[in-house]
């Protein structure tokens, strides 16, 4: 049986020998970049199921790694820094990453957040008709969502929050609804992750926090889908 692929993108040589090991033992074959471009290419060419990505890299940096990865793939990445400023975590969900961590950090944390990740369905179990409303459009099947005709370029995270609340509109969910839903059990504690990735949702539908149109902010619940 051929293993998943892990690519790690990180300098310093500790950490890419911590991770190896680590994503070794969660059963990836893991192959190595050791700077921004490196790790680009190694996306394209090994197709990795895992990206673990630092943000200090040499060249260009791990959010814009993270940007080019995600124009092509689909793979899950956690984000890696030393820094603790939130607006570093803020930009690294905005460029596309699932989640981010800040070192140090234990091994059976980051296992812990792997798998995780991993128990998310990369696909969606949705029913496969076309769902539209006015002129937004989401495709369960094709992972699609158009609007005014023209494809709205939304990262994993942001079509499944999109899919899961355009199956049930005007249904309220709770911040703890979408992320048992799209993220898994492990991640009630992170409220915080579902307000970036609206923000990140609503933008791309032409829309934000104060012109509301499809997806509102229920206060003190979460968000529903106000079909147009």
């Amino acid at each position: 049986m051929t293993k998943p692929k892990a690519l790690v993108v990180e300098d310093t040589p500790e950490f890419v020998l911590f991770a190896r090991k680590l994503l070794e033992r969660e059963g990836f074959s893991v192959v190595v970049a050791e700077e921004g471009e490196r790790g680009v290419a190694l996306a394209q060419a090994e197709n990795p199921e895992l990206v673990l990505l630092d943000i200090t890299l040499p060249g260009i940096d791990g959010f814009e790694v993270c940007r080019r990865i995600r124009a092509f793939s689909d793979a899950y990445i956690i984000m890696v820094s030393a820094r603790v400023e939130e607006i570093d975590k803020v930009v690294g969900l905005t460029m596309g990453a699932d989640d981010y961590v800040t070192k140090p950090f234990s091994s059976r944390e980051l296992s812990a957040r792997i798998g995780a990740m991993r128990r998310r369905p990369r696909g969606t179990t949705a029913a496969s008709h076309l769902r539209v409303f006015g002129a937004l459009a989401i495709d369960p099947t094709a992972r699609e969502v158009t609007l005014n005709g023209e494809i709205a370029d939304l990262t994993r995270i942001e079509f499944e929050l999109l899919d899961l609340m355009t199956r049930e509109p005007r249904r309220a969910f709770s911040r703890s609804d979408l992320l048992r839903k799209v993220w898994g059990g492990d991640w009630l504690e992170q409220s915080h992750l579902i307000d970036v990735h609206v923000a990140n949702l609503r933008r791309k539908l032409g829309e934000s926090a104060s012109e509301q149109r499809m997806i509102r902010t229920v206060r003190g619940v979460g968000y529903r889908f106000d079909p147009p």
